[in-house]
């Protein structure tokens, strides 16, 4: 273990074999790090916070700070992050609210790129990508695999779907269903994350199953719900299940529609 003797660690606070905290850093009394995690300099962490292990966390981000809601009233709260995370300089990552369950939880192995922001009561997956400056606003819930492009934002109680991609500058105000494509500047999604799909090593068949079922749902008879039924009845394809289901799945927000 490595601490700078200009890091304030408060009493209270639990460290994992090999937490390295660098220069000006201040760890509050409830945080738990896990093994190896390393703290830059001039890094924040404070709340109920837990970072999994091997984490790096990097100059002036703030991690585990009360909820930028107004509803807030002081209730204990949370945020948890998981392991082998890169959390990139000048992000902010707040802890939940009682009305959104009371946790914050980021999966393992994303990269969070500098001045991104994940609001209160978000829940994000594996793998993720936050490019820089994006803004994730609260209750918002990210699948595996999404990269979200730079400057673009998510507003609240948003969901976007595994595999999916957002380009940057967008603005997301609707639901993206599963390996969506969604484009700036009108955030319209536009067709399917082929190159995320392909990079996966996803079967031809796979494919061409995702590309009718974009097809069917873009052009198909009936309403996007309807669409979205049908092909819940007929296909074989776990890809297309992932979608369908998706769309079926309770929301709080209507979806981005191929074409609108």
């Amino acid at each position: 273990m490595s601490i700078h003797p200009s890091a304030i660690v408060e009493p209270g606070a639990r460290l994992g074999e090999g937490v390295r905290i660098g220069a000006f850093c201040v760890v509050g009394p409830k945080v738990v790090l896990g093994d190896r995690v390393e703290l830059k300099s001039h890094v924040v962490v404070t709340g109920d916070t837990e970072i999994g292990a091997d984490t790096v966390v990097f100059q002036f981000s703030v991690i585990g700070e009360i909820p930028q809601d107004l509803k807030y009233q002081g209730e204990d709260s949370r945020l948890v992050i998981g392991a082998r995370n890169r959390i990139r300089e000048h992000v902010t990552m707040n802890a939940g609210t009682a009305g959104g369950g009371g946790v914050t939880r980021i999966g393992d192995d994303g990269l969070f790129m500098a001045g991104c922001h994940v609001a209160h009561d978000v829940q994000i997956g594996d793998r993720v990508i936050l490019v820089n400056s994006v803004g994730v606003a609260g209750h918002c819930v990210i699948g595996d695999d999404v990269i979200v492009g730079g400057l673009a934002g998510v507003h609240q109680w948003v969901r976007i779907g595994q595999g999916a991609i957002i380009s940057g500058l967008a603005k997301v105000t609707n639901d993206v269903i599963p390996y969506g494509l969604v484009q700036a500047p009108r955030s319209e999604l536009e067709g399917l994350n082929l190159v995320g799909l392909k990079r996966k090593g996803l079967p031809r068949a796979e494919i061409a199953a995702l590309r009718a079922a974009f097809r069917e749902l873009a052009e198909g008879e009936g309403a996007f719900l309807d669409r979205a039924r049908r092909l819940a009845g007929q296909t074989d394809s776990d890809y297309v299940r992932t979608i369908t289901d998706f769309i079926l799945a309770e929301s709080d927000r209507s979806f981005l529609t191929p074409g609108g």
